[in-house]
C-alpha cells in the first residue's frame, strides 16, 4: 500500500502507574490536539480511583527507592537520561507540535531537558553535604543534622512546558529519594507519556513516579486532600481560587507544599537547588564522643 493511501495509527495513552501502563478505571479518555488544533492522539482521562492507585504505587516504592544509596539514584537518573537521548527526535516532534514551536526551538527546549536531567542527576550524592551540617554544640557529643526524603511527592506539571518544565518539577523531587505522583499538563500530556515510556524501560524502579492525564480541577483534590500524600507542587495550577482550595487541603496532614507561582517559571534559567530543598526533612543526631 502506497503511503498516501494509508490509514495512520490513532493512538490511546494510557496512565503510568507503578511501572506499568493501565488504562483509566473509568474507561474515559479524551482528545489531545496539536497547537493548531489539529488531532494528535486520544490520552487517558484520570480519575479519584486511579490518583489513589497511583499513590498507594508511590507509597509502595518509597522504602525501596530511598534506601539506596545516593550514587546508585545518581546512576539510576543519568541512565534516564541516556534513554531520552536516544528518543531525542520522537520528543522534538511532540513539542513541536504540541507547544507550536519551530523544530529548531524544540530541539533546544529538548536538549534542555537531557541536560536539565543530567544536573539533577549529578546532585544526588551532593546534596547531604550542602544542606546537612555537624552542629558544634557544648558537650561530649557529636551533633549531625541529616536531610532525607519527605515521602510521597504529588506534582501538578507546568501547562505550558510540557518537557522542560516537567523534567524540571520531577527530577528534584526523585532524586534525594521521594517518589511521586505527576498530573501532566492537560492539554500537552504527549512529551510526559513518551517520559512515562522512557522511565518503564530505565533502571528507575516501579512506582517512584506515577503519571495520570487528566483535568486539574478533577484530580488534584484527591491529591491534596489524600493523607498519605506528603508533599504537593501547586506550579501547574491556572486557577488562584483553586490553588487556595489546595493548600486548605494540604494543611490537613501538613504537607510540604510549594505555591502556585504567579507566572509560570522560566524554566530556561539556573534552577538551583530550591525545589530539592523544598522535599526534604532534616533529621537532627546526637551521638556520645567515644561511642
Amino acid at each position: 500500500m502506497s503511503p498516501a493511501q494509508r490509514l495512520a495509527v490513532r493512538k490511546t495513552y494510557k496512565l503510568f502507574i507503578g511501572g506499568a501502563f493501565p488504562r483509566s478505571e473509568s474507561g474515559r479518555s479524551y482528545v489531545v490536539n496539536d497547537a493548531e488544533g489539529s488531532f494528535l492522539a486520544n490520552a487517558a482521562l484520570a480519575s479519584r480511583k486511579d490518583a489513589r492507585d497511583a499513590v498507594v504505587a508511590a507509597r509502595k516504592a518509597f522504602p525501596g527507592w530511598s534506601g539506596r544509596t545516593a550514587y546508585n539514584r545518581g546512576q539510576v537518573l543519568y541512565r534516564v537520561a541516556e534513554m531520552l537521548e536516544g528518543r531525542r527526535s520522537q520528543f522534538v516532534d511532540e513539542v513541536a507540535a504540541g507547544e507550536g514551536l519551530s523544530r529548531t526551538d524544540a530541539e533546544a527546549a529538548v536538549e534542555e531537558s537531557i541536560d536539565r536531567w543530567v544536573w539533577y542527576a549529578g546532585w544526588a550524592d551532593k546534596v547531604t553535604q550542602v544542606l546537612g551540617s555537624a552542629n558544634p554544640v557544648a558537650g561530649p557529643y557529636f551533633d549531625f543534622s541529616v536531610p532525607e526524603p519527605t515521602g510521597v511527592v504529588a506534582v501538578l506539571a507546568p501547562p505550558d512546558s510540557s518537557l522542560l518544565g516537567l523534567v524540571s518539577v520531577i527530577a528534584p523531587a526523585i532524586t534525594t529519594g521521594n517518589t511521586c505522583v505527576v498530573l501532566a499538563s492537560s492539554d500537552r500530556p504527549l512529551p510526559a507519556i513518551t517520559l512515562a515510556e522512557v522511565l518503564a524501560t530505565s533502571d528507575l524502579p516501579g512506582g517512584v513516579v506515577n503519571l495520570l492525564t487528566g483535568q486539574v480541577a478533577e484530580v488534584a483534590p484527591w491529591l491534596a486532600s489524600h493523607m498519605d500524600v506528603n508533599a504537593l507542587d501547586l506550579t501547574g495550577v491556572d486557577d488562584p481560587a483553586l490553588a487556595t482550595e489546595l493548600e486548605r487541603s494540604a494543611a490537613d496532614n501538613l504537607k510540604r507544599l510549594i505555591r502556585r507561582p504567579a507566572v509560570e517559571p522560566d524554566w530556561t534559567a539556573d534552577p538551583g537547588i530550591e525545589r530539592i530543598a523544598a522535599f526534604l526533612d532534616t533529621k537532627t543526631v546526637w551521638h556520645p564522643i567515644g561511642m
